[in-house]
């Protein structure tokens, strides 16, 4: 092989040598260090010691608040995950079809997604205020209510609020993955199957759905991962109050980690955290490696 032939083969390699640098930096480096602590005695102020085994692993699920916290972590992804997909996927059929004012009810959507999650938990927090909220406010005047209601009356409610703002800010994802879809479906596969009397449903389930998979099956891998690693909105609605009754298992490692000083269980729950999704993606690439196979 020829100096030549050798510098052809390896130009694809040189382009990607910075994103692969980049990676091992920012990616690769940061998940070898917090493996190399969740073994290691760290001190409060975060200087690692010697090894410890499984002791910091031990500490983190002995702690009181972590059946609370994983439990809330597992309703909120389902709860925020299902249910933006179900509304997405509804929202999207509707902007899929033809109609006066398409460009502005798309723009309207996607406004959610476009706004800060910070920004916009905070205004959420503002409509619900008890005193003087948006929400009893405008029930007060069109006399739905006669009194203003206590929209956050326990942990429980305020655990609610947090998922439907999750929901809220997630549907525009979900939407325009399922209409970029949508709008890669030929016509005259509709039109085939009006001529052979086909309804609805018929050609939502044995059309819309299965070609729609695709997007639908990368738009909920990527979901899971990102409203498991949510953290402004739960941070800024609630801060985990009261007493990590409304933690996610991100707001709890930091809260644990910076404001408690935990710094080896904290760790330990970042592991376990980074070790759940790899479980997710590696479920989500068999499944598409065996359809390739099929």
């Amino acid at each position: 092989m020829n100096n030549n032939t050798l510098l052809k083969k390896s130009y694809p390699y040189l382009w990607l040598l910075p994103s692969i640098v980049l990676m091992g930096i920012f990616v690769v480096f940061p998940i070898i260090i917090v493996f190399k602590l969740a073994f290691s005695e760290i001190s409060k102020a975060g200087i690692a010691g010697g090894f410890v085994g499984l002791q910091n692993f031990r500490d983190a699920i002995a702690l009181p608040a972590f059946k609370t916290v994983m439990l809330n972590t597992l309703w909120w992804v389902l709860s925020v995950v299902i249910l933006s997909t179900v509304i997405g996927f509804i929202i999207a059929m509707v902007l899929n079809q033809k109609f006066h004012g398409r460009k502005i009810a798309r723009a309207i959507v996607v406004f959610p997604w476009a706004t800060s999650l910070v920004i916009q938990a905070s205004v959420w927090n503002y409509i619900i205020k008890y005193e003087y909220g948006n929400l009893n406010n405008v029930l007060l005047n069109l006399g739905i209510i006669k009194e203003a209601v206590n929209w956050r009356m326990s942990y429980q409610v305020e655990f609610i609020w947090e998922c439907g703002v999750g929901i809220f800010v997630t549907i525009p994802f979900v939407c325009f993955c399922v209409l970029s879809g949508l709008q890669s479906i030929d016509g005259s596969l509709y039109e085939a199957a009006d001529i052979d009397g086909a309804g609805f449903w018929s050609k939502l389930f044995n059309i819309t759905i299965p070609l729609v998979k695709p997007s639908l099956t990368v738009s909920t891998v990527l979901n899971i991962i990102y409203v498991f690693n949510s953290f402004p909105i739960v941070y800024t609605m609630t801060k985990g109050a009261p007493v990590h009754k409304t933690d996610t298992l991100i707001t709890y490692l930091y809260m644990l980690s910076f404001h408690e000083r935990q710094k080896g269980p904290a760790t330990a729950l970042s592991v376990i955290g980074f070790l759940i999704l790899c479980l997710c993606a590696g479920i989500y690439m068999v499944s598409v490696l065996r359809k390739e196979d099929n």
